[in-house]
């Protein structure tokens, strides 16, 4: 759809303008400058009326009349009344047309995406009804311009918004749902390795001793809060497609689509990984799958799904061989710290400790700040105490390394940083107390597990 027909496609109530007269160059450049001075200090009062008629006659003079006035009209619709609200709610809506209409670019880079989902955010947060329309002022971003669509509430309320459409019986499918389920997941995970890739530079040189400069001390903290944005609404699209989402619905569907989708391996890809997420990898269909996905195009993915396979047959060190080539196929380091974790994860649950570790760890290599990876290898710890130790005392000291390594995981990902210290402190209940310390007298002393496990802990001080 091109973006003019988009345009004469929204049904909105269109405000007209207070007319101005029509203003010199020099008269909008002076009037800029005054919009722009009181709106920096967020005096969008004294803002409005210059803005207005910068907006109104010279609409393609600078970039900062768009990203000023989104200001000042949210400022204004926090503040009104229900009577005039709706003025400056409908003032902003058109804002965003205005926007994409006059500086679709910004330094060469495409921007439609971007003032597209905030419109499409912006109909949502002001109790718009037409879902449909916000639907398809999302979609339009999503599909024009990805790249900039980067909100992570504008991202999962796209979703959401498909999900009621289709719950109200709309044209909307439930194969629409999940293949739109799946591109925005893969988006969320795209934006989630950006934040990682950045942070990780940040943690490396925290790890190698070396001061933070007040840049980059900022810049983690945007990072971190990045980061928990992602999570958290990463975690509302799978809540919100839960119910749907089950083996008793997947396996039906995905079979009666397999035969058209046969040859399609992007397709095929995401509904095995669909099944696998959901714990249907026992279905003869995620069989069929992987190994058409594997003839189809030899991929991290599929040597991953293969291993599965032969898991499930209890063929361990075939399994183990798939699994090593899926990390050896994947070139993308923070796509082969996900694979690592994985496997780490299958090892957990076979109980086999050691490898569990060495595959978390491995993955912490290409990833940092995977902190998933260190809460997996907090509770293998804590799991162990019991056989770790020649004393009781010993044994439950085990509990102090696990919180310790807990507590790692929310350092280096802000988004974990609740259930890590959550975790944290459950262990470190379970450790010592003091007074079994005093009883002992061996504060400030080194204790090594000689299980497993070959870390050492210290006691602490008293």
């Amino acid at each position: 759809m091109s973006y003019t027909k988009f345009l004469k496609s929204l049904l909105f109530l269109v405000v007209t303008s207070q007319s101005f007269t029509q203003l010199s160059s020099n008269e909008c450049m002076e009037q800029l400058s005054i919009f722009a001075e009181s709106a920096k200090i967020r005096n969008y009062e004294a803002a409005y009326e210059p803005w207005k008629s910068v907006l109104d006659n010279c609409p393609k003079l600078n970039v900062a009349t768009y990203q000023f006035g989104e200001r000042i009209l949210k400022d204004f619709i926090s503040k009104s009344d229900e009577d005039s609200k709706e003025k400056y709610v409908n003032e902003l809506i058109n804002l965003y047309d205005t926007w994409a209409e006059n500086f679709p670019m910004r330094k060469g880079v495409n921007q439609v995406g971007k003032i597209f989902s905030s419109k499409g955010q912006a109909m949502l947060d002001n109790g718009f009804k037409d879902q449909a329309l916000i639907y398809e002022t999302f979609e339009y971003a999503f599909n024009n311009d990805p790249s900039s669509f980067t909100n992570p509430k504008s991202l999962a309320y796209y979703f959401i918004t498909a999900y009621n459409l289709y719950k109200s019986g709309s044209d909307i499918t439930l194969e629409d749902l999940f293949e739109k389920y799946e591109e925005l997941t893969e988006k969320f995970q795209l934006l989630q390795i950006n934040i990682s890739r950045n942070l990780d530079k940040i943690l490396n040189k925290e790890e190698s001793g070396i001061a933070l400069s007040s840049s980059e001390t900022r810049n983690k903290k945007i990072y971190n809060t990045n980061s928990n944005a992602v999570g958290s609404y990463l975690k509302l699209l799978d809540q919100t497609i839960a119910k749907e989402a089950t083996c008793d619905i997947l396996i039906p569907l995905y079979t009666k689509n397999f035969e058209e989708n046969k040859n399609n391996s992007l397709w095929i890809r995401r509904a095995a990984g669909r099944l696998d997420g959901k714990d249907c990898s026992d279905s003869p269909l995620f069989v069929t799958l992987v190994e058409q996905l594997h003839s189809l195009e030899p991929s991290a993915d599929s040597a991953y799904y293969l291993g599965i396979l032969n898991d499930k047959k209890g063929n361990s060190d075939e399994a183990l061989k798939y699994y090593q080539e899926s990390v050896t196929l994947e070139s993308d380091n923070y796509k082969k710290a996900n694979i690592l974790y994985k496997i780490a994860v299958k090892f957990r649950n076979a109980n086999r400790r050691v490898s569990a570790r060495d595959y978390a760890e491995q993955a912490l290599s290409y990833q940092p700040s995977m902190g998933k990876a260190y809460l997996l290898i907090s509770n293998l710890y804590a799991d162990s105490a019991n056989g770790c130790g020649d004393s009781q005392f010993n044994k439950r000291a085990v509990f102090w390394l696990a919180a310790q390594t807990a507590r790692k995981a929310g350092r280096v990902d802000a988004s974990l940083k609740k259930l890590a210290d959550r975790t944290a402190i459950a262990f470190e209940g379970r450790a010592p107390t003091k007074t079994d310390i005093f009883t002992e007298g061996n504060q400030g002393s080194t204790i090594t597990f000689p299980c497993w496990i070959r870390r050492s802990i210290k006691v602490p001080t008293l």
